[in-house]
């Protein structure tokens, strides 16, 4: 891990992104937008569905608007849909590093939500097929909020459930559109990319950025380890 500024306290809670930051779903995801815009003859712009990587379901329908119309979107969803779930019934992998940190937090028991724009009750599916449902206190979706990321809603509805200040939580994302939510909500940030790179606008936010869930770990073990 290159230098990075060490957390300037111990957080109240930590809140997780699930795909791409815990599982590696994202790869999946795309793959099944790209079988099933090809079986239905949509040629879409190259990298386009990296564009969508941490999105709600309503931000992808407006990046879609702009190059299908609205009957071959609910088309293009429901085959994406059905390709997904075939994929995913027997768990995804997890991302290097999730167990280990997801333990660390068990242990010195800090409290831990997930903040997901995936919907219910595909978010709880996943988790559970994954194995990582029994470590969360609670599970916030797209389902739950008005605004999906990157609005802040989703962030300041799981501190709300953990009954934590959104000021002493910390975020793990990702995704650009999931860093920018949890920044707005006030939340001590730290991107771990997979897919999508920070661009310059994105780092002019301040938050911290890591390689692997293993600095993430790093970061917090002094903190928790100095704990009573």
């Amino acid at each position: 891990m290159s230098e990075i500024a060490a957390l300037p306290f111990r957080p109240d809670a930590v809140i997780f992104d699930m795909d791409g930051l815990m599982i590696d779903s994202e790869r999946v995801s795309i793959a099944c937008w790209s079988e099933a815009s090809a079986a239905m003859g949509i040629a879409l712009p190259d990298g386009f569905f990296l564009q969508m990587v941490g999105l709600g379901d309503r931000d992808c329908e407006r990046l879609l608007l702009q190059h299908i119309d609205e009957a071959r979107i609910a088309s293009l969803f429901s085959n994406c849909h059905d390709l997904y779930e075939a994929r995913t019934q027997a768990g995804l992998p997890l991302r290097p590093g999730i167990l280990e940190l997801l333990d660390l937090l068990k242990t010195h028991g800090v409290p831990r939500a997930v903040a997901t724009s995936t919907r219910q009750p595909r978010a709880n599916r996943k988790l559970a097929a994954s194995g990582l449902l029994p470590y969360f206190d609670a599970v916030v979706t797209s389902s739950d909020v008005q605004h999906p990321k990157p609005a802040p809603d989703i962030y300041l509805r799981a501190a709300q459930q953990l009954g934590k200040d959104p000021a002493r939580c910390l975020a793990l994302e990702d995704s650009p559109a999931g860093t920018r939510a949890a920044v707005a909500a006030g939340m001590t940030a730290i991107q771990v990319p997979d897919l999508v790179h920070p661009d310059d606008s994105l780092r002019a936010l301040g938050h911290r950025i890591v390689d692997s869930l293993h600095d993430v770990r790093a970061l917090l073990v002094p903190w928790l380890a100095a704990a009573p």
